[in-house]
């Protein structure tokens, strides 16, 4: 017998919804085949089957919610027929879970160590580490810090050998690690009612996989990364005037160039002016990147994500456009691809639709830089000396000080403002 996991399909994944099956029992799958949907903090997915043979049980029901990562949704017979031997004791046991409801692994008894039932374990640079819940209880009572091994089990997951290994080896105590990784004390998290707001004053909406995820590499990149903002304000009318030009020319293509699609192409065409501006921190160095993939940020139901525009710099502005309008339309079905949405050099966030005059964004870890823009409002300016009349947009650089410092960052908003105010230096 072979387990199908719950796959990990995004780095910030920890659980997800089994929303629908694909295959049913007695049905043989080949490798590739369909044979699940699940909804991930970030988009809906399929899932392949990764080995041959005859499924032989559903483990966890279509529709199941908070459906954690590893743990085994179905069963599959090999061609041989061969059955495996049950489960060890620190490998997780799968249920039955009831519709809407997470399938659980269960194989914690009920008097388990209050550190068995925390939040999972990470690694020193927050990635989720992957223990059975039996390795998780030996470590807790022997207080061995799971981030300090190294997993032998499938896909790396820690199991009771490595506990066992670790306890020889004298491994990080768990208190140990905590205070040479942490640095700053964590503030005890009040309910509402301890802040003074009474239970039943208002209605409680629970969070998602997307809202928990944001919520988390946000706080992560306000508390690691030394920020700044930077900023500018640039006149439009001129590319203004081009874009109505550009898409009377686009018309009979049904292609429309937004303002956003020439904000991407000139910040694209100043990251490669301005190559230290494109590139991101990590404790092994500075990466300077080859080229300009742009994230743009596109509000769905839930949440936020930012579909990139790779290599932007190479791409015209009817392409960007076209590129941008499928991303944000596929964005908010939750049908990207993890490809589509991960990574990136750089990102845009644009409030300018809203009346958003100017706005300061988080950054996007890895990512060196976010601007951010407002809307384009007449405003009074004054040109020799005379007090006139233009078109103005706020524009904010939210930097990483590690990676692009205050004069990188001015050179970088040097080289965007002209190509945004004459909008044919950049079509050149």
């Amino acid at each position: 017998m072979t387990d199908i996991l719950m796959p990990a399909l995004s780095p910030t994944m920890e659980e997800g919804v089994l929303t629908k099956w694909h295959v049913k029992v007695g049905d043989v799958v080949k490798a590739g085949d369909v044979i699940a949907e699940i909804e991930t903090d970030k988009a809906t997915m399929e899932v392949e089957a990764v080995d041959e043979g005859e499924v032989t049980d559903i483990l966890v029901a279509e529709g199941s919610e908070g459906v954690k990562v590893n743990t085994p949704i179905a069963r599959l017979k090999d061609e041989g027929g061969a059955a495996a031997p049950a489960p060890k004791d620190d490998a997780p046991k799968a249920v039955e879970a009831p519709k809407a409801e997470a399938a659980k692994p269960d194989t914690a008894p009920a008097a388990a160590p209050e550190a068995t039932k925390s939040a999972p374990a990470r690694t020193a640079d927050g990635g989720r580490l992957f223990a059975s819940p039996l390795a998780r209880r030996l470590a807790a009572q022997a207080g061995v810090e799971l981030s300090a091994i190294k997993g032998t089990g499938p896909h790396g997951r820690i199991v009771k050998r490595d506990i066992e290994a670790a306890g020889k080896g004298g491994a990080k105590p768990a208190s140990a690690a905590a205070a040479s990784t942490s640095g700053i004390a964590s503030r005890p998290v009040q309910s509402l009612a301890q802040m003074g707001i009474p239970d039943g004053s208002y209605d409680l909406i629970p969070l998602d996989g997307m809202k928990k995820a944001i919520a988390r590499r946000m706080v992560d990149s306000i508390q690691q990364v030394p920020h700044f903002p930077l900023f500018i304000d640039v006149e439009i009318d001129a590319l203004l005037a081009a874009r109505a030009k550009v898409n009377a020319m686009l018309e009979p293509h049904g292609i429309k160039v937004s303002v956003n699609d020439f904000v991407i192409k000139a910040a694209a065409m100043a990251l490669k002016a301005v190559p230290e501006a494109n590139a991101s921190y990590s404790p092994e160095g500075i990466a300077m990147h080859h080229n300009a993939d742009v994230a743009m940020a596109v509000a769905i139901a839930g949440g936020l994500i930012t579909p990139i525009i790779r290599k932007a710099e190479t791409k015209s502005l009817s392409q960007i456009a076209t590129e941008s309008k499928d991303l944000a339309k596929r964005a908010r079905d939750r049908k990207l691809k993890p490809e589509e949405f991960q990574g990136g050099t750089f990102s845009v966030s644009n409030l300018g639709m809203f009346g958003i005059k100017s706005f300061s964004s988080i950054i996007n870890e890895p990512q060196g830089a976010i601007m951010s823009v407002g809307a384009g409002e007449q405003r009074p300016v004054v040109k020799n000396g005379q007090l006139a009349i233009a078109t103005v947009m706020t524009v904010t650089l939210t930097c990483d000080h590690r990676v692009v410092d205050g004069a990188t960052g001015a050179r970088f908003l040097q080289a965007f403002k002209p190509m945004i105010e004459d909008p044919v230096t950049m079509l050149a």
